[in-house]
């Protein structure tokens, strides 16, 4: 049965419509700020064999486009009034870490299951080794917290309450959890009601029917945009700061491939998994949700008419080779997976910038500290929440300047507002803001950084400060444009007793000491000395760009009262642009550095070899290998030589690594 475009249209609504009644349920009988303010939780309308058909557009997590329930659904029959639930990254791939439940419940009708209803939140808490259960320094997914394997929380409509008791006994604050596996509990109930009443509308078999074709439909949208994209193969790589604290910098790489309608996403190049949780869970899968986040963005961008269901990804496989970040092996850690999903939605995107620099923006900020306090009140009483996410913008692109302090790959995460944040918190935040000087200068500007300076009250309080990067290396300018700047964190600045952070993520804190967190900017795109001057001048006046850096980034001059000397505006420009390097991709110092050092044949080298080892090696390995080029002298131009000869030592050292071809 065919249903012609126009009914096809009204059910996408209709679907649409359900899953955002989802979503506002789930957000408004939520308890933790993380799911009600700051908007961490999904939901969707999945066919018969778990693919996602429809989630909200416009609020919610926005990484689940193509999430796939399929391994989790089949392992149980069902009957009416069960739901499910799971949160073990490592059981059927749907959970990418311990925090996530993912629930999901079947929708009857005639006695016939037609579609699954489901949702997940990002709970504050799981137990574990610390509080907010995730940080980098955690080695294996026995310290992230409750795993909980696909099991049923409901039996035709009655609570497992064995289960129930299992997670109350292992977390931190039982009631916050309860109250939030309440609200994920209402949601899949508005959700199969919802699905009813187009049931009614509809009929049973034209609502089944319509759902694949609504999936056939994405899908030929994909291939019409891939169609555009000349064909050819786009390699990109970017860095994460480092693996472990003090480390090196961490590695994705992808080759895009793209022939006629389809999309290889090749992985390969992509450091090994850590031995910190900054890995990915896929299982290999070729269009894992999180894997393909960044193929999403990239083709709505291209086309914002697109149907956002996972029938968009079947052009679209990755190959995903184990044992690497992308693709960890069981039982590595992976509670902070979002900084290898978001460096890998950032080459995806600079891989299509490659192919179609004229149509694609420059790199977005590309990281978000999730921010979370572990406090008291007065009386003593425990309080763990968060206040909020501080990422920063989106990249400049030939349409206009970036988003200040959100947008991009990132958008989807909400702030606090101060006074939630002051009202369930014994904090104070002194300060919340855009960072100025932050945006990538370009013929249009890069989105800036936020900023956040808050203060404790409280003995023995805690912050912990997911995810965070892009201290070192910056976000990538595009077409002439230059990175955004670096993020920053430190406790008590502006004191005798500050302390830079880096991208430490958990912090002892005392009563009186201060936290500032600093996000980075974006890149920008195009020469910023063809940005109109009046622009910069409005720059300035927001507070946006400093009267130097606009002297200095984007030569125009500015007179005592503000406005623009056009005269010495026009001789710096000449000055300026006569030196100026337009590289396709405009890097920061810092990558520059590290890639003067790491060539692309040395980690060409160091790929191969790692490939051949044992997954347990790899890690050790790579650091080792790091040791020995670091003490290399500058300048040297050994090629992959340097790299060779330090694994052909190693092997010595220790014989268990096997002999490799070629070293």
């Amino acid at each position: 049965m065919k249903l012609d475009n126009t009914t096809l249209q009204v059910l996408a609504n209709y679907c649409a419509a359900a899953a955002e009644s989802m979503g506002w349920t789930l957000m408004r009988t939520a308890y933790s700020t993380f799911v009600k303010e700051t908007e961490d939780f999904s939901c969707q309308v999945l066919t018969r064999d778990g693919l996602t058909v429809a989630s909200p557009k416009t609020f919610g997590a926005t990484w689940y486009t193509g999430l796939d329930y399929g391994d989790v659904i089949k392992r149980f029959d069902y009957q009416e009034g069960d739901i499910c639930i799971t949160s073990d990254p490592y059981a059927g791939h749907v959970a990418t870490h311990t925090p996530d439940i993912h629930m999901w419940k079947p929708v009857f009708r005639d006695g016939e299951i037609v579609c699954f209803v489901g949702n997940h939140i990002h709970n504050t808490d799981v137990g574990g080794a610390v509080p907010a259960t995730l940080s980098r320094t955690l080695t294996e997914i026995q310290q992230e917290g409750l795993r909980i394997p696909p099991m049923r929380l409901m039996r035709g409509g009655v609570l497992n309450q064995d289960l129930l008791d299992i997670i109350a006994h292992n977390v931190r604050l039982p009631e916050q959890n309860w109250g939030d596996l309440n609200a994920q509990i209402a949601c899949a109930n508005v959700g199969e009601r919802k699905i009813h009443e187009i049931l009614d509308r509809f009929g049973k078999d034209n609502f089944v029917a319509g759902l694949d074709q609504l999936l056939d439909y994405a899908e030929s949208q994909a291939r019409a945009v891939i169609r555009t994209i000349p064909d050819g193969e786009y390699f990109f790589a970017d860095y994460a700061d480092e693996d472990e604290a003090g480390g090196y910098p961490v590695r994705v790489a992808v080759n895009l491939k793209v022939h006629g309608d389809t999309l290889t996403l090749d992985f390969t190049g992509s450091d090994p998994q850590l031995a910190t949780s900054h890995n990915m869970p896929t299982g290999g899968k070729e269009r894992h949700a999180l894997v393909t986040v960044g193929t999403v963005y990239a083709l709505y961008c291209l086309d914002p008419t697109m149907m956002l269901n996972a029938g968009l990804m079947r052009p679209t496989r990755a190959i995903l080779p184990e044992g690497t970040i992308m693709n960890a092996v069981e039982p590595v850690a992976v509670g902070m997976r979002t900084l290898a999903c978001t460096l890998a939605q950032t080459v995806t995107l600079g891989a299509f910038c490659r192919a179609l620099p004229d149509r694609m923006p420059a790199s977005p900020a590309s990281s978000v500290t999730l921010m979370n306090v572990k406090t008291s009140t007065r009386s003593g009483r425990p309080i763990m929440a968060s206040v909020g996410p501080v990422g920063g913008g989106a990249g400049g692109s030939a349409f206009g300047d970036g988003a200040d302090g959100s947008g991009a790959n990132l958008s989807f995460l909400k702030n606090t507002p101060v006074e939630i944040s002051e009202a369930e918190i014994p904090v104070k935040i002194h300060r919340y803001g855009l960072v100025p000087d932050s945006g990538g200068p370009g013929e249009y500007r890069g989105g800036t950084g936020l900023e956040m300076e808050l203060q404790l009250d409280q003995p023995q309080s805690m912050v912990t400060a997911r995810n965070r990067d892009r201290s070192v290396i910056s976000a990538w300018g595009l077409r002439g444009g230059r990175s955004g700047a670096v993020s920053r964190f430190v406790k008590n600045p502006g004191t005798p007793k500050a302390i830079e952070l880096g991208s430490q993520d958990v912090v002892k804190c005392d009563p009186g000491d201060v936290i500032l967190i600093q996000g980075p900017g974006a890149g920008g795109y195009g020469s910023p000395f063809d940005r109109p001057a009046e622009k910069v001048m409005t720059d300035v006046r927001r507070g946006l760009v400093s009267a130097e850096k606009a002297r200095s980034d984007y030569g125009v001059v500015l007179t005592s009262d503000g406005t623009v000397d056009e005269g010495a505006t026009a001789a710096l420009r000449a000055s300026l642009r006569s030196k100026l390097d337009e590289a396709e991709f405009g890097h920061g110092p810092g990558r520059l550095c590290f890639e003067a050092v790491w060539t692309p044949e040395r980690y060409d080298a160091l790929t191969r070899i790692l490939a051949a080892l044992p997954v347990t090696w790899r890690y050790f390995v790579k650091h080792e290998i790091f040791r020995s080029v670091a003490a290399l002298p500058d300048g040297s131009g050994d090629g992959a030589a340097g790299v060779e000869a330090a694994y052909a030592t190693l092997a010595e050292r220790f014989t268990d690594l096997p002999q490799v071809l070629g070293v």
